[in-house]
């Protein structure tokens, strides 16, 4: 090639993702506004201009420092319009030129450049190196079906090492930069060397794609084969009968079942829509596990209920001491059975704490009723598919968590706890699986419950509900309202005494493999380990101290000792360490500025005091304790009491505005709220203010309002039993709870005096000592 050394001033057009070679014929599009001038520059004078490579391609604007200083100087040969203000141009590579410097005229760049020649160092070498490219060339187009025979036959032919390079760099699947690479040089050795390098690499490449697609085709050719086997062979079974069978032994049980009308007809229709599919498809699979849950679940099964009730009450005190509503209740439901030979079935809602035999009671009701027994438990359940099913088009589909309990029950009517309904939750994606359940518990919808997994009607009515729950506050109103609530509070002392003697020493005993009879826990230990190592409403954690008990007893009996075990209030320390916790504290003596309340916790009833300071300051008052918000307002309702009516208790108004009311429950670590400590505040209040002392033997609980009335309050039964246990026996409760005494053990009812008060002032006569 001559090499040329005047310097030109040409358009320049800077073009994405491609290297121009001398003697390559190229066609691209232009449509930015600097190539398009360039373009109609070059038309206008020789057609030719300069075409560089754009270094980062993604970029839409063309910078001096975004193009190579190497470019092909190029003329055009055709000009194609487009759509819109696009082109398109057929150029043809002549020579390369170096850019010396570019500069910008009317919108289009103009390159000034010097063309370049190529240098021959080493002719014979170079040879060497050419024949070595042409082998490689030959080998790469064996293996490459895209590079044409015309093509090889050129490479072939060529003479010129450079000619040679510029011919076999145009069809190279290399990125542009490498081919910008084989531009730039100019050393003749260098280029066929580099090239020679890079056919190498391409070879490798191209062998490995050539075996990766033979072996795909083997892949392909293999699941052909499968294929058409697996097709022969059911042709073999049609033969042979198989599928006949399997389809009438569906159909028996389609039949056996004893189905509605609907449901039978819906599962032999997808049963001849199976026997017409194939057995690889995935809706086969998806019927055959529809038709096999359809004939899984119950539709007409159901157990015999007992209606002896002697019997069915024997059970229920058999299994639990106490509980006499529920006792009651399951004796009305089979009296009113009996007579009626038929019922819709009530939805029982046991509310308590933790511990109390909630679960347990409907085992023993199912066991009374001679019923299968299923649960499932909502706690934490968030996906209405959980209660409704799943579409069976879905991956992975199945029926809710109802169908799914009848199928393990094989029955239509066992009795079905729905445990911790007050713990359901929701969110806008999994839909609210509460109001799935209203069409579940709802006795005028469930007998025609639709599970979407199922898509037919079935028939609800005939389960027993129940359902348990720590609390109502959770439990939305519209599901509340179609059950009938049950609460069962805690266990007094006395019942928890005869539930340890009855069913947990001899169960734990058995447990841990002692001998009935080797080992005796008497009263006074029981009540030790009631009231110093257990809190709580239920038995949860006495079963639990009692089986550590039983551990140690056994560990004694592993060593050889055989000898009788009995378990005091004096050496229950040494099976169960030091004791945990202490019995709560009433007044030691009559206190000025504190008072007794009592409060209802999870786990029962518990005393609190009240201690109010008052002193000299700015009026402000101070609450400490961790008191909850509806806790302070009782404090600060009680505090506009006394004030707005100061003069009737002797105090001057202005001692408000210049003392400091510090109202403090002690535990502040405890977190405390609730209104029924209202009168208690209230009394502590008015004793700091009128060094009047709160008598010690008298405690209360009530809420206060701004009229000075006394309202009722909850937890009657267990506030009054944490008084019992500290000895105090007056009692002030608000006149609307007089009511709830009748659930209060006889024993502490007969103990302790009930003070019923319907305003704050006769509170206040009564619990403040204003003689003192």
């Amino acid at each position: 090639m001559a090499k040329q050394q005047s310097v030109q001033k040409i358009p320049l057009i800077a073009i994405r993702g491609r290297v121009i070679f001398p003697g390559e014929r190229v066609s691209f599009d232009v449509g930015r506004l600097a190539s398009l001038s360039a373009v109609e520059k070059a038309t206008s004078t020789d057609r030719r201009f300069i075409a560089c490579l754009q270094k980062d391609e993604k970029k839409a604007d063309v910078t001096l420092d975004n193009i190579c200083s190497v470019g092909t100087v190029s003329r055009i040969t055709q000009v194609t319009k487009l759509s819109g203000n696009n082109v398109r141009v057929t150029v043809e590579g002549l020579y390369i030129s170096d850019i010396l410097s570019v500069d910008v005229d009317n919108y289009s760049l103009i390159a000034k450049c010097v063309p370049t020649g190529y240098v021959s160092s080493d002719p014979q070498l170079e040879e060497i190196y050419l024949r070595s490219v042409k082998s490689v060339f030959k080998e790469l187009a064996l293996v490459d079906s895209k590079i044409s025979k015309e093509f090889a036959e050129a490479v072939e032919w060529c003479v010129d090492a450079d000619d040679c390079v510029n011919l076999v760099a145009r069809i190279l699947n290399v990125p542009p930069q490498k081919k910008q690479e084989l531009l730039e040089m100019n050393r003749t050795k260098d280029r066929i060397e580099k090239l020679n390098e890079m056919l190498g690499d391409e070879v490798e490449f191209a062998r490995l794609e050539r075996k990766i697609q033979a072996e795909v085709r083997r892949n392909v050719d293999k699941n052909q084969k499968d294929y058409y086997l697996r097709e022969q062979l059911k042709v073999i079974h049609n033969e042979l009968g198989d599928d006949e069978e399997e389809r009438d032994e569906i159909e028996r049980k389609i039949k056996e079942r004893r189905m509605s009308e609907e449901a039978e007809k819906k599962c032999l229709k997808e049963l001849s829509r199976m026997s017409r599919m194939q057995q690889t498809s995935p809706d086969y699979n998806v019927l055959r596990m529809y038709l096999d849950w359809m004939t899984d679940i119950p539709w007409t099964e159901k157990t015999e209920d007992n209606t002896d009730l002697k019997t069915a009450v024997k059970i229920l005190n058999d299994d639990h001491y106490g509980l006499e509503k529920i006792k009651e209740r399951i004796t009305e439901y089979l009296a009113v059975f009996q007579l009626t030979k038929g019922l819709n079935a009530p939805i029982i809602c046991l509310v308590g704490p933790p511990g109390v035999g909630k679960t347990s009671i409907a085992k023993s009701i199912a066991r009374a009723l001679d019923r299968k027994f299923v649960r499932m438990s909502l706690g934490g359940v968030r996906d209405e598919a959980e209660i409704r099913g799943h579409r069976k088009t879905y991956v992975g589909a199945m029926p809710g968590r109802i169908m799914q309990g009848l199928k393990t029950a094989q029955t239509i009517n066992p009795v079905f706890l729905l445990d911790e309904i007050d713990k359901l939750s929701s969110d806008s994606m999994h839909g609210d699986p509460s109001s799935a359940l209203l069409e579940v518990l709802d006795p005028e919808q469930n007998s025609t419950f639709r599970d979407r997994y199922l898509e037919i009607p079935y028939d609800l009515s005939k389960i027993l509900f129940i359902t348990t729950a720590n609390g109502l506050d959770t439990i939305p109103h519209p599901l509340l309202d179609r059950m009938e609530v049950i609460e069962l509070s805690g266990y007094t002392l006395e019942e928890k005494r005869e539930i340890a003697k009855r069913y947990l020493v001899p169960k734990k005993g058995a447990a841990n493999g002692i001998k009935e009879g080797s080992f005796k826990i008497d009263d006074g230990a029981l009540d030790a380990v009631i009231e110093g190592y257990t809190l709580e409403a239920g038995v949860r954690s006495l079963e639990r101290k009692i089986d550590a008990i039983c551990r140690k007893i056994a560990v004694r009996r592993a060593e050889g000792d055989e000898s009788m075990v009995l378990v005091t209030a004096e050496n229950v320390c040494d099976f169960l360490g030091v004791q945990r916790f202490e019995r709560d504290e009433a007044l030691a003596r009559d206190e000025i500025g504190a008072a007794t309340g009592l409060a209802w916790t999870s786990v029962g009833g518990t005393t609190l005091t009240i201690e109010v300071a008052a002193m000299r300051g700015k009026g402000e008052i101070l609450l400490t304790g961790k008191l909850g918000d509806v806790m302070k307002e009782s404090a600060r309702a009680a505090i506009s009491y006394i004030r707005s009516n100061s003069a009737t208790y002797g105090l001057d108004d202005k001692v408000f505005d210049n003392t400091d009311i510090h109202i403090h429950v002690p535990e502040g670590a405890t977190p405390k709220d609730g209104p029924s400590a209202g009168i208690t505040m209230a009394t502590a209040i008015l004793s700091a203010f009128t060094q009047k002392p709160v008598k010690k033997s008298v405690a209360m609980t009530g809420e206060i309002t701004l009229r000075g009335k006394v309202l009722p309050i909850g937890g009657l039964k267990e506030k009054a039993l944490a008084a019992y246990r500290l000895g105090l026996r007056d009692i002030i409760i608000p006149c609307g709870n007089k009511k709830d005494l009748e659930d209060i053990p006889a024993p502490v009812r007969d103990e302790i005096n009930f003070i019923p008060v319907g305003d704050v002032d006769t509170v206040f006569k009564t619990a403040i000592d204003f003689r003192g």
